[in-house]
């Protein structure tokens, strides 16, 4: 049975490392460089990047940041925000990092999850989604996709979006839940087994982890490939060793410390 991943996610704002609840109310909490180590050494099994604030000031993302990081960890990582094109895609993975995230662009253009494809690997290649639970009437699955931080609603059926995503040669799919994002009272369940169900590519369980047991839930009954998690490893509250302790005797398989 393939081993399940755990993620610590680190949101990037300003060269800190910021938490909030929505995209609101965010607190800076370190340095991005210094907590990637940090995970690193105590066992996590990849990372992931987020430059929330790139797009929105119409930046690129920070490459040197990219590259200490690459040079302080030796774990895969993901990275996004910031990304317009297969030329910023290419300076990412050239800086060192082993896959790239998209989301509001790949909304904007979907052929640029094909395109990343073709240059790099449908490996390389991540869709970020954040759906929002709505009435059925207005999106068939129950989930319609936001971008920009929350921001704008599109109007775009999330298993649709995530269906789509996988025939244009996304490798994997993260699904951050709108409604659970940084209230660490659970993953959306239903939302995660929806699209883990239905796609053949692995899935990334994001939003609402706060203890393991959620992670326990979300592996199990939801199906999920992977679980990013932040603020409860961020608060100290818990430790990658606590949570894969507390997996593997849940028969959750995970892999050990290096």
């Amino acid at each position: 049975m393939l081993t399940r991943r755990i993620i610590p996610c680190l949101d990037i704002r300003n060269r800190k490392v910021t938490k909030g609840v929505r995209f609101q109310g965010n607190v800076d909490l370190g340095d991005p460089v210094e907590m990637a180590a940090r995970y690193y050494e105590s066992g996590c099994d990849e990372l992931v990047f987020y430059d929330i604030t790139a797009s929105a000031e119409g930046r690129p993302i920070d490459i040197e940041m990219v590259r200490e990081v690459a040079r302080a960890i030796r774990i895969p990582f993901a990275v996004g925000g910031g990304l317009s094109n297969v030329a910023d895609m290419s300076r990412v993975l050239l800086a060192g990092a082993e896959k790239v995230s998209v989301n509001s662009l790949a909304i904007r253009n979907p052929d640029i999850i094909r395109d990343g494809a073709r240059a790099f690997g449908s490996q390389c290649v991540v869709l970020g989604m954040d759906p929002l639970a709505v009435p059925t009437t207005r999106c068939p699955s129950g989930y319609e996709i936001t971008s920009h931080g929350f921001r704008n609603r599109t109007g775009m059926d999330a298993l649709e979006w995530a269906l789509r995503a996988e025939q244009l040669g996304a490798g994997e799919i993260v699904v951050n839940s709108v409604d659970a994002d940084g209230t660490r009272q659970g993953f959306e369940i239903s939302l995660t087994r929806l699209i883990a169900s239905h796609v053949s590519i692995p899935v990334v369980a994001s939003g609402g982890g706060g203890t393991p047991d959620h992670l326990v839930s979300v592996f199990r009954d939801a199906g999920a490939d992977a679980a990013i998690i932040a603020g409860m490893i961020h608060t100290g509250e818990y430790t990658i060793p606590d949570i894969k302790q507390h997996l593997a005797q849940a028969g959750i398989p995970v892999r050990q410390k290096w």
